[in-house]
């Protein structure tokens, strides 16, 4: 396996890996679809309504289903549809955002819809105060990846995992070892999923890294303007 170095719109000096097994692709495209910035907040919420819903307990079904509803319209229709309508309008090149330039209009439509769902849930009886430090962090990795747009292509994804992962580790801090397992496979999929997106050239290690840093730091901010 062979791989070179190009330069990209930004004029920064990217690897590029020709001949990569057609699998390993593959593989890596599935991950990066199926862990979509637009998915993760979703599989958060579903987690801690369906599948350790202690921070729900005594919330009827009725209840966790709008709680995921609103989640799904705010974290994953608005911004789907946005990205859409710009691409039709033809504000942006492609719906993958491939150019940094391309990311400026989607990171501030996002973190208008972030900001709304954390300012509803903010005022919501019987909404647990996790939830509402989550819904913050989403807001503020956004926020913090939107800044960092300007310097670098930086990467969504991670930004996304990033927020995923330090809230689940806040959760194991507060409640206890039982969250460890859970704790462990985010971290895995976080791996795989930061993995794939070098093996696709679509980012740059310090890219990779500096997003999964601004997930961290948006989830510390939250805790500590909630606490």
């Amino acid at each position: 396996m062979d791989s070179r170095m190009v330069l990209d719109s930004d004029n920064e000096l990217r690897e590029t890996i020709d001949r990569q097994p057609k699998a390993q692709r593959i593989i890596a495209t599935l991950l990066s679809y199926i862990f979509h910035p637009i998915f993760v907040p979703i599989y958060v919420i579903y987690f801690l309504l369906y599948t350790e819903p202690f921070l729900f307990y005594g919330t009827t079904e009725d209840g966790r289903l709008m709680v995921l509803l609103q989640g799904i319209v705010n974290y994953t229709f608005f911004p789907l549809v946005s990205v859409l309508l710009l691409r039709g309008l033809k504000f942006i090149s492609s719906i993958k955002l491939k150019d940094r330039k391309d990311r400026i209009i989607p990171f501030i439509i996002c973190n208008i819809w972030y900001f709304w769902i954390w300012y509803v849930w903010r005022g919501l009886e019987g909404m647990p105060r996790e939830m509402v430090i989550f819904a913050m962090g989403v807001f503020m990795a956004s926020s913090i990846g939107l800044l960092l747009n300007i310097y670098m292509k930086v990467s969504m994804h991670s930004i996304a995992l990033g927020t995923a992962v330090s809230f689940l580790c806040l959760l194991g801090f507060e409640y206890g070892q039982g969250m460890g397992i859970y704790i462990i496979i985010a971290l895995l999929i976080a791996g795989l999923v930061c993995t794939a997106r070098l093996l696709l050239s679509d980012h740059t290690a310090r890219e990779v890294y500096f997003g999964l840093a601004a997930g961290l730091a948006g989830l510390l901010i939250a805790n500590m303007v909630a606490g």
